[in-house]
């Protein structure tokens, strides 16, 4: 006769031991409720990263700058930071100065200030307060051309036209500065402005048109 199993000696019952996240799992829990812990500490995930880039935009200084835009008088709020050309274009919507190389090597973005040539992606628009600028759009007398933009016609002086705004105000200047006594003077004075599609001959003959030369 078998004895009898005490219910005492019985094995215990198996358990199912907790499941250990994985760390794929653990990790898009952690980036869902906004952080995650690192290194002992908390990491702040987007929202409030999107916070604080916020608040630092809200403290960006601004200043108030009133200039004289191809005859009109313009007053506008902007950041200190911005430039002439990001003023023409993004408050005035004055968009025939053009956003080359944004760092004042080609001269797309030429514009006069108070007779001078400047490239306006390099000058600040706060440090302008009362001064004179004239774009592309301001060298027509209304439907009349100004005689070097019949001139860049005539001699067929641009192709795709993305530099021509800025080598047309860039050659308004250089003739009121008389630098054109020669096709040599002229290139040399406007070799800040560059042509991707080379028409430098056609541009120096418009030029020359425009001084009576040719």
């Amino acid at each position: 006769m078998s004895p009898e199993t005490s219910e005492s000696a019985a094995p215990p019952p198996l358990t199912q031991p907790p499941s250990t996240p994985s760390r794929r799992t653990f990790i898009a829990t952690a980036s869902a409720t906004g952080g995650v812990i690192a290194a002992g500490g908390l990491v702040a995930g987007p929202s409030l990263l999107g916070v604080e880039e916020a608040a630092a935009a809200e403290a960006s200084p601004s200043s108030r700058v009133s200039l004289t835009v191809n005859g009109e008088r313009h007053t506008v709020t902007v950041d200190n930071r911005t430039s002439l050309l990001d003023l023409l274009r993004e408050h005035l919507g004055l968009t025939g100065s053009k956003k080359g190389c944004n760092a004042g090597a080609c001269g797309a973005c030429t514009v006069l200030v108070d007779g001078r040539r400047v490239n306006s992606c390099l000058t600040l628009a706060v440090r302008l307060e009362g001064a004179e600028v004239t774009t592309i759009e301001g060298l027509a007398n209304g439907d009349q051309l100004h005689p070097l933009q019949q001139a860049f016609i005539d001699q067929d002086a641009f192709q795709c036209g993305y530099c021509t705004p800025g080598q047309i105000v860039s050659g308004v200047g250089c003739i009121e500065e008389g630098h054109t006594g020669s096709p040599e003077e002229i290139r040399e004075w406007m070799s800040g402005n560059i042509c991707r599609c080379g028409c430098y001959v056609k541009i120096v003959r418009a030029v020359e048109q425009t001084t009576g030369r040719k």
